[in-house]
């Protein structure tokens, strides 16, 4: 019997020893080869296997293999994934991952792209993996919702209708740029996102700069930057089809596909995708087709070209009217409803629409001059078509009378039959649309040369061309022989057909002129920048309905502001483990198109139209450790002579308008994240972001001045200390992201939103003793995701699900502030219920 458990024991200690033989511990350092800095978050898994790693927030990893002779694959969405033989327990020291893309490390110099423990700025950095998980059929603005300073809402709900506040400025005060190029309307400033429908596609990474942000070119944005990085090539050949289906009808089916990197130094990628559904709510059917191509040609080791073009033809029904929580309550569509929508024929028709097409071209020139110096140029054109849908006429669209049931949609057959009726006489009520085409011409360039091995220093131009045509477009005459309208002066009692112009028809014409120099220091814990750019906007306006063809008016003459910033700052690294920034900035922004030429027309120029000023400070704290990687920032922006004018109606005929100057805000807060991995397969995420934004002083005695600039009246306006409104103040998160399996992973998200204030005019508030506006219901929503990964054939494939506002919670996104400042007198928009999509990919 002893000897019986001798011999077990001995074959036991023998097999041990041999799979303990077997195993071999592995460690490595994972490093961007662009960056040069840690990935976090990289897959290491032995070939073969199930058994795999992720690398930690300083990019470390350890796996033990289960043969002592393995292969490690190491993988990277955005990079080349490499297979590296390993023997033993060995240390392979650092392994540097080079990015897929073929040029996109020459348009992250044009892009200002923020590095990490580097960049003194706040910056939340998302990239492409991240978005497809994330994005479902959200709006595209609402995969930033989890960033600190944020807040995304899908606005009425349409198609591309979303927005986004950072730090509580609008997208008029949010610089936005697509591969360092700046999409802010040259007029407003206003970033309309239905123009980028299918941009997520194509998206490499999208970088949020708060605050003053790293760009380099002189862009005045007060709240920050949001930095969007599409693909360029593929080094390796190959590609992708997708579908995805989700709630209401929406059905996304899409394409990619490169050649790869040829030995002749030339490769190509195209995208292709058509999305379309019902809409969430009720009467914003959409359609979209977007594209997406980047051809890149590389002739020696000094130059590169490459051209890119993408866009989307699209078109969706909109809910752009609010009403009282009362109406949607009493409504059968609930929270659904909209009113802007009828039928015709038996078929949807939308009374308010947008529809557009605005293909955005660029060719890149990359000249590496020398090993310290070289040259990046954009030359970039876009040329956008189309507007938003609307009415004209009696106002039979509002009228419950001409409703197909109570709150129903609009009997548009029974305007037909009316305007059918009416004959010779023309078309009662009819639908148009409010056009702004334009074209848009730019060059951005950027040198940069290494002065010493610590000092570099950049400078650069940055050139626009804008003119855009705004006109009123007759687009149904509902049954009606004609539309009857005396608004263009050189062709009175007109009778207009669809597609004629009329009500206004007029050219902007904005020019800018930018230039911009920086000096960056860099040596061993400290790095620093200082930053100068001067800019010059000129407008002009050209009318040709108010004025006639040999009118002197007709075209105004060129008005000019000059613009400036100044900023500066610093990171020091105190450990391995600690860092802290600091940065300053001073610049004067450009007002407004419409603040110059008051009441849309020639004759009323505000000569006294000033710039915004704004001054911006912030300091920062950042730890990164093996598990835990979080950031702490404090800021203060301080917001001067804001453009605000306002006109008063005078008499039947004329018209007057105040330049309100002294409309200034302080936006001051402190931001906090984290991330947190527990484990290699276990990834938690959290922010909170805690605003204090008001309005500072009243004004008084602002001046009404007529049409011939004579002063009529004065007014006040009380806003002291009153909150600025249209965005959530106070905002949390936390995320989770688990890996089940080594292809599998689930998703849980949570939002919280507070101190939110329903929307109003600073300059309406006359009234001292007026509350404040209505504080909307503080809301939270869950998200939850799934993806799974698998081989099919020779393909890779990935199975994914989406459900966003997992508990259907009822909550109100936007709101105008009534006449009493409460939830009975507001107008709001309810944000979405349950949503969801389901989708598949093929990797080939």
């Amino acid at each position: 019997m002893k000897n019986i458990t001798r011999l077990i024991f001995l074959v036991g200690a023998i097999l041990f020893s041999a799979f303990t033989m077997a195993q071999s511990t592995v460690t490595g350092t994972i490093i961007d080869a662009e960056m040069n800095a840690p990935m976090p978050g990289v897959n290491v898994v032995e070939k073969g296997t199930t058994n795999g790693v992720s690398t930690d927030f300083d990019g470390n990893f350890s796996i033990t293999t289960k043969s002592n002779d393995a292969v490690l694959v190491v993988s990277f969405i955005g990079y080349l994934t490499q297979e590296i033989p390993v023997s033993g327990t060995s240390n392979l020291g650092n392994i540097t991952m080079q990015v897929s893309e073929f040029g996109l490390s020459e348009v992250r110099i044009i892009a200002s792209v923020a590095v990490d423990r580097e960049t003194p700025v706040a910056v939340s950095t998302i990239k492409a993996k991240e978005i497809e998980l994330k994005l479902g059929n959200q709006e595209f603005p609402e995969i930033l919702k989890s960033t600190p300073g944020v807040y995304a809402t899908r606005a009425g709900g349409g198609f591309g209708d979303g927005r986004i506040n950072l730090r509580g400025f609008s997208s008029e005060n949010v610089a936005v740029l697509i591969n360092g190029v700046p999409v802010n309307d040259m007029e407003n400033g206003v970033v309309y996102w239905s123009n980028w429908a299918g941009l997520s596609d194509v998206t490499s990474s999208m970088q949020v700069q708060r605050g003053l942000g790293a760009s380099k070119v002189a862009v005045p944005s007060i709240g920050g930057t949001i930095n969007i990085l599409t693909k360029t090539t593929d080094v390796e050949a190959g590609g992708n089809f997708y579908t995805t289906l989700g709630n209401d009808g929406y059905r996304k089916l899409g394409v990619t596909y490169s050649t790869g990197l040829f030995d002749n130094g030339f490769a190509a990628t195209v995208s292709a995708a058509k999305t379309d559904g019902d809409g969430y709510v009720d009467g914003t059917e959409f359609n979209a087709l977007s594209y997406f191509v980047n051809l890149s040609q590389k002739f020696n080791d000094q130059h590169t070209l490459s051209f890119t073009a993408f866009g989307a033809k699209q078109r969706h029904g909109q809910r752009q009217n609010r009403h009282l929580i009362s109406t949607y309550r009493a409504s059968e569509s609930g929270i659904k409803y909209n009113s802007d929508w009828g039928y015709k024929n038996g078929e949807v028709t939308h009374i308010e629409d947008n529809f557009y097409h605005k293909p955005q071209l660029s060719l890149n020139h990359y000249w590496n001059i020398s090993e310290k110096s070289s040259l990046s140029t954009a030359v970039y054109a876009s040329f956008g078509s189309g507007g938003g849908g609307g009415t004209r006429g009696e106002n039979k669209f509002t009228n419950p009378a001409y409703r197909i049931g109570p709150l129903g949609p609009v009997d548009l057959d029974r305007i037909v039959d009316e305007n059918i009726a009416n004959g010779a006489e023309g078309s009662e009520s009819i639908l148009r649309a409010s056009r702004n085409d334009h074209n848009w011409y730019g060059v951005l360039s950027t040198y940069k040369t290494d002065l010493t091995d610590n000092l570099v220093l950049l400078g650069g131009l940055d050139f626009r061309d804008y003119t855009g045509s705004h006109f009123y477009e007759v687009t149904d005459l509902l049954g009606g022989q004609y539309w009857a309208d005396n608004s263009d002066v050189n062709n009175p009692n007109a009778a207009l057909q669809v597609g004629d112009k009329f009500n206004y028809y007029n050219d902007g014409k904005v020019g800018w002129l930018g230039f911009f120099g920086q000096l960056e220091y860099s040596k061993d814990k400290l790095a620093g920048f200082v930053s100068l750019a001067a800019s010059n906007t000129s407008y002009k306006r050209i009318d040709y309905f108010q004025y006639t063809v040999d009118d002197p008016l007709r075209e105004t003459d060129r008005y000019n502001f000059f613009g400036y910033q100044v900023k500066g700052g610093a990171n020091y690294n105190l450990t391995d483990n600690h860092n802290v920034f600091a940065n300053i900035g001073y610049f004067e922004k450009a007002p407004g198109f419409d603040a110059v030429f008051i009441n849309f027309n020639n004759t009323e120029i505000n000569e006294n139209a000033e710039n915004q000023k704004i001054l911006s400070f912030e300091l920062g704290y950042g730890f990164r450790s093996e598990k835990l990687s979080a950031n702490v920032n404090l800021y203060r922006t301080a917001w001067r002579d804001r453009t605000e004018t306002r006109t008063f109606q005078l008499s039947e005929d004329e018209t007057g308008f105040a330049n309100i100057l002294g409309v200034n805000a302080i936006h001051q807060g402190i931001e906090i994240d984290f991330a947190y991995r527990p484990w290699d397969d276990l990834t938690l995420t959290g922010m909170a972001s805690f605003g204090d934004w008001r309005w500072e002083d009243n004004i008084e005695n602002v001046e009404i001045r007529d049409e011939q600039q004579e002063l009529v009246d004065t007014v006040d306006i009380y806003i002291e200390d009153v909150h600025v409104a249209d965005a959530a103040q106070t905002t949390f998160a936390l995320g989770l992201n688990y890996r089940v399996l080594p292809r599998t992973n689930i998703l849980i998200d949570y939002n919280y939103y507070d101190n939110l204030y329903a929307d109003f005019d600073p300059s309406d508030r006359g009234d001292e003793t007026a509350p404040e506006a209505w504080e909307m219901p503080a809301y939270g929503l869950f998200d939850a995701g799934i993806s799974h990964g698998f081989d099919f054939g020779p393909f890779e494939a990935t199975l994914s699900a989406r459900m966003n506002n997992v508990f259907n919670t009822e909550y109100i996104s936007d709101a105008l502030d009534g006449t009493n400042s409460d939830a009975y007198t507001s107008l709001v928009w309810y944000g979405a219920g349950r949503t969801f999509t389901v989708g598949a990919k093929i990797n080939f």
